[in-house]
């Protein structure tokens, strides 16, 4: 196998893998309808960060001693499974409030500052980094994708590219696709509904991660 088919055969896993409906887009798709376009390419952004981090540490080792080691999987398994219930937690509980969402648009519709699109960005990446399924997911198929006589952690920084580059044209459909329907979708009570809708799932995805029996 060539490094070129070994790009192509990954982008193809990789490819279907992205259309899989999941955490990461609930995200994208919430931070472009609640929040503004360029907070939704931030926060995309930052799940794009968190897998090539991911990529670059199963190429060198680092995901393989997750893999293997079932204290250290769990320990991030947890601090994972927390940090989306706090996420979701917090999404619900601004959902139930019944004042301050419509000030909160008017204010994001002005002008994205600069914090809140770092706010966006460590969303994405914290997510991303803090599930150690993306990690056993490089781990697991990286490997296969290794032609002979290729330095393991190129591979590994040109897989996760690949994986990146496809999930920002898939994330880039999805805004740009929201935007569209953005008249419908802005109101104080479109936005509670996406909030309640997202916190649901932030949470049960993090419940499932935190209850799920160790590999």
């Amino acid at each position: 196998m060539t490094l070129l088919q070994a790009l192509l055969s990954f982008a193809l896993v990789a490819g279907l893998l992205t259309l899989v409906p999941g955490l990461d887009t609930a995200l994208v798709l919430r931070s472009s309808i609640s929040k503004s376009r360029r907070y939704a390419f931030a926060t995309a952004a930052g799940i794009s960060t968190g897998a090539m981090i991911w990529g670059v540490a199963a190429a060198v080792g680092i995901s393989a001693l997750l893999a293997a080691s079932e204290i250290a999987y769990r320990v991030l398994t947890i601090a994972g499974a927390a940090y989306m219930v706090w996420l979701g937690l917090s999404l619900l509980w601004k959902s139930l409030r019944k004042t301050g969402v419509h000030a909160a648009g008017g204010t994001m519709g002005h002008v994205e500052g600069r914090d809140n699109l770092v706010q966006g960005w460590l969303t994405g990446t914290g997510t991303n980094l803090l599930n150690p399924k993306v990690g056993v997911f490089y781990i697991a198929t990286i490997p296969q994708f290794i032609p002979a006589g290729v330095s393991p952690l190129l591979v590994g920084i040109l897989l996760a590219g690949v994986h990146c580059l496809l999930a920002m044209a898939w994330f880039t459909l999805l805004i740009f696709g929201t935007g569209y329907a953005s008249r419908w979708l802005k109101g104080a009570r479109s936005i509670r509904i996406i909030d309640s809708i997202t916190g649901t799932v932030l949470v049960g995805f993090g419940l499932k991660l935190a209850l799920e029996p160790t590999h």
